[in-house]
């Protein structure tokens, strides 16, 4: 049985019949690339704005395009190289690819111009630029999978266009009143929401194939009803925390949401997989979000401040789920070892003392500037080491070696 969320790159996509740049030949390969690079210039943009060097011309205020590009722009580059390159295995179809795929990544490149005011449009005519890559994203997969007659995966189309729908509102919001507050969390909920369900499925099923290997015995516990009352509870207190609910209930249900997914994560036996810390990042990552719930559920109460959930949420599970799953897939399927090495695990690292960092400012008001200041530079260098590493795999492959059986241990390989 197809196992759905696979990663593994489309066999045919290594074929004569594509004679193309390796770049093109498969959809994790330009987006991811183009998403760690861009989070690296965005923040560096960003903290030249924090500083004061530089000004944008951009129709959205200096916070509202630094929300919306972490979300609506690298979020969105990370979500269309996981569906274009998971698609193919679900649908049997040869990958998107070649000048398709480029036209695509041009439309992404165009929305991030048009966002941050350097091409000449008004605002509605930037709204209309920027939405064009979900839009195009959703019609692409949506063609794949009826072409393929894969009609379970439909569903996958119900996030893509709510995310789209969320941009969109992003945009409207920021024009019609200034701010884009509720249109950022929005956007952040959908992606929380993707990692959860995304997360739940890959996470313990790597897990579980690497410590078969290593001879494991307690497993992790496979996807069952709990991990649908998770996801349903989450659900239900993001509405709450989209909505900026506070007081006791939503307090209760925050914190009961944030308890019941650091249950879910202990079911996953993440404290056995230290000896490799490609594996153990996806642990970590995901730990960001029972942790970004108890956040909010003392926002919610009036103890923290919200810009720590956001950031929580943003910076640290978003973040780092994205970067371990982007390492991950890219070593994966361009026929190299599935080892972290010290370079993904240093950024890896420092990512994590970025988003540290980010929620003590929120803290120490006194010494906020310099630990924004400093998160951003550990951000900058975390993503410029990542889009290294993806760039030297992503423009040429390795020769595919032939793995046993057994080398299926991390649970991309060989399916």
């Amino acid at each position: 049985m197809r196992r759905p969320f696979d990663l593994k790159e489309h066999p045919m996509a290594n074929g004569k019949t594509y004679t193309g740049p390796a770049i093109l030949s498969a959809g994790f390969r330009p987006f991811f690339l183009l998403a760690s690079g861009f989070a690296a210039l965005a923040v560096a943009v960003w903290l030249a704005i924090w500083t004061g060097f530089i000004t944008l011309s951009s129709d959205f205020s200096p916070v509202d395009w630094h929300v919306h590009e972490m979300i609506f722009g690298y979020g969105a580059a990370v979500v269309a190289g996981f569906l274009f390159t998971a698609v193919p295995n679900w649908t049997g179809r040869l990958p998107t690819r070649g000048m398709p795929l480029a036209g695509l990544a041009l439309v992404w490149l165009a929305g991030r111009l048009a966002s941050a005011g350097l091409l000449p449009l008004g605002p509605v005519a930037v709204l209309g630029v920027d939405q064009a890559f979900l839009l195009l994203v959703g019609a692409m997969i949506a063609r794949e999978i009826v072409a393929g007659r894969n009609w379970r995966n439909l569903k996958v189309l119900v996030p893509v266009t709510l995310f789209w729908v969320a941009n969109l509102a992003y945009h409207v919001e920021a024009m019609t009143t200034g701010s884009a507050s509720s249109g950022h969390r929005i956007g952040i909920a959908i992606l929380i929401f993707l990692i959860m369900l995304i997360g739940g499925r890959i996470i313990p099923s790597f897990t579980r194939n690497w410590l078969v290997k290593q001879g494991g015995t307690r497993l992790p516990v496979p996807f069952d009803r709990f991990d649908g009352f998770a996801i349903l509870t989450a659900v239900i207190a993001l509405a709450f925390w989209v909505l900026q609910i506070e007081g006791p209930i939503a307090t209760i249900l925050l914190g009961f949401a944030g308890f019941v997914q650091l249950a879910r994560l202990t079911r996953w036996r993440g404290e056995r997989t230290l000896r490799s810390p490609l594996l153990f990042m996806l642990h970590v990552a995901y730990g960001f979000i029972p942790v970004g719930f108890l956040s909010a559920a003392l926002s919610a109460a009036g103890v923290v401040s919200a810009a720590a959930t956001l950031h929580l949420f943003g910076a640290g599970a978003v973040g780092a789920m994205t970067v371990a799953v982007m390492v991950r897939a890219t070593l994966g399927h361009t026929g190299r070892d599935l080892v972290a090495g010290p370079v993904a695990t240093g950024a890896f690292v420092a990512l994590t003392l970025a988003t540290l960092l980010r929620v003590i400012a929120e803290v120490d008001g006194v010494n906020r500037d310099v630990f924004v200041e400093s998160a951003g530079i550990l951000w900058v260098c975390a993503f410029a080491f990542v889009a290294g590493k993806i760039c030297l795999a992503v423009t040429s492959d390795k020769p595919r070696r032939k793995r046993p059986s057994s080398a299926a241990g991390h649970g991309d390989q060989g399916r």
